[in-house]
């Protein structure tokens, strides 16, 4: 038998073997030893092999190990194939001008009429290509085997019509630009007319002529504006990559005739239609314009007037506005046409009906308006004919009448009815965008003011 000693050491080399052998792991467990790695930009987690799996791979592969084993690709930091530059086009200008042809401006550019049919036979809006006028401008772009490839007809600085080819076809598209509005504020004092104070003051014809519509309603500009008469408005500039190139709306204006305040407010309602208003709410616009003309009287409203031909007494139951041949005369209001075509004395004559008790006659046309046949819908402002001299009378002018019950009444004193006003519930909306209107209009005016009343230097 062993020494004790012999056995005691036996156990204990026995104990350590077998505890390394049950704590060492065998070659299969190892392979498939995987550590996880957390991509905290990407939110994902993702295997990594060992590497001595990775290691014993090399000696014995193993599909699945070296899957795993491949480097992940970052799609955002991967390089992207460059996209392909844009083919580079050679381009021919002309200026549209009087007597330019569609067809003759292809020529010049080197084109076809076939080429010129496939284009405005194309899709989109190519069509609208066939209307040209002269001072509008036109290029045609040619790719680098000289075949059409673009075409752009600029109208104006704000719109454009492109043109493309697309495969076998061309496209077009119309294109806006939109200017940059910014508020302006005008004031000037009538010493002669309107006309030299608002000019005096920097306005153009077009917004004088569209202040004078504005307060048309209530001022006759031709007979009731006064030395001293005063006007003040904020109008738009608008701008285009930073330069001036015209003017848009009238924002808000002031007008005080014979020392009475008139004041009117742009405002777009909730339905998007923009109007004139008072501070209060109310409309600028009548339900009929003053006068359908703008001319100078001939001849006004007289119940005892002696008939220049006949020289006899007869009612002259309208007032006449002397207006060269051609002029064109609107509608004062919204209605139907009654009556269109000749009507004795008063030659070429349209009738409007307005509502269940007024009409309005306009005689003496050189020419009626193609719309005006009876039934016809007109609105207020529509052109409905133009001055002439048919009928009995001395010279080219118009007759225009007022009736209210088939009575006469003086068009140029009748009181008329108002447009609708805003309604009860826009008026909260209406308080809230006026309010911001008048703080700037006052604004404006301070500040005009106090340099108006700054020493000079």
């Amino acid at each position: 038998m062993f020494p004790k000693a012999h056995i005691t050491i036996a156990a204990a080399t026995t104990i350590v073997v077998t505890a390394a052998i049950l704590m060492s792991p065998s070659a299969d467990v190892e392979a498939k030893r995987m550590s996880y790695t957390l991509d905290l930009e990407q939110g994902k987690a993702s295997k990594a092999v060992s590497q001595k799996s990775q290691q014993e791979s090399k000696e014995a592969p193993d599909e699945t190990v070296v899957a795993e084993a491949q480097p992940q690709i970052n799609s955002e930091t991967a390089e992207q194939p460059d996209p392909e530059p844009t083919p580079r086009l050679d381009w021919q200008t002309f200026d549209i001008e009087s007597g330019d042809t569609l067809s003759s401006l292809f020529k010049q550019a080197g084109f076809n009429d076939g080429i010129m049919l496939a284009v405005i036979h194309g899709e989109g809006e190519a069509d609208k290509l066939q209307r040209l006028y002269a001072g509008e401008t036109i290029r045609f772009g040619s790719d680098s085997d000289g075949k059409l490839a673009a075409i752009e007809l600029q109208r104006n600085l704000l719109e454009t019509l492109r043109i493309e080819k697309q495969e076998e076809s061309f496209n077009g598209t119309t294109e806006m630009r939109e200017p940059e509005p910014r508020p302006v504020f005008a004031s000037g004092t009538i010493d002669g007319s309107l006309y030299l104070a608002a000019r005096e003051a920097g306005l153009n014809d077009r917004l004088t002529m569209k202040m004078a519509g504005i307060f048309g309603w209530d001022i006759d500009f031709v007979y009731d504006v006064r030395k001293g008469d005063r006007f003040e408005v904020v109008y738009e500039e608008l701008y285009l990559d930073g330069e001036k190139f015209g003017t848009g709306r009238i924002l808000s204006a002031r007008f005080v005739n014979r020392g009475e305040e008139n004041v009117a407010l742009l405002y777009t309602d909730s339905n998007g239609d923009s109007d004139y208003y008072s501070p209060d709410g109310k409309s600028m616009r009548k339900a009929f314009l003053r006068t359908p003309i703008s001319a100078r009287i001939s001849s006004s409203f007289n119940l005892q007037r002696r008939h220049p031909v006949l020289d006899v007494v007869r009612p002259h139951e309208g007032t006449d506005y002397a207006a060269p041949t051609g002029s064109p005369i609107k509608a004062a209001g919204n209605g139907r046409v009654q009556f269109s075509g000749w009507k004795g004395g008063y030659g070429r004559t349209v009738v409007l009906k307005h509502g269940d008790n007024i009409t309005t006659l306009y005689a003496h046309m050189s020419k009626i308006g193609k719309s005006m046949k009876t039934g016809a819908r007109v609105k207020q402002g529509d052109t409905i004919g133009y001055v002439g001299s048919s009928g009995m009378v001395t010279g080219a002018h118009l007759h225009y009448e007022f009736r209210v019950n088939g009575s006469p009444r003086n068009s140029r004193t009748v009181k008329l009815p108002d447009a609708q006003p805003i309604p009860a519930s826009e008026m909260a909306r209406f308080k809230k965008v006026t309010s911001q209107q008048i703080a700037q209009f006052e604004a404006f005016r301070n500040n005009y003011q106090h340099l108006a009343l700054a020493p000079e230097d």
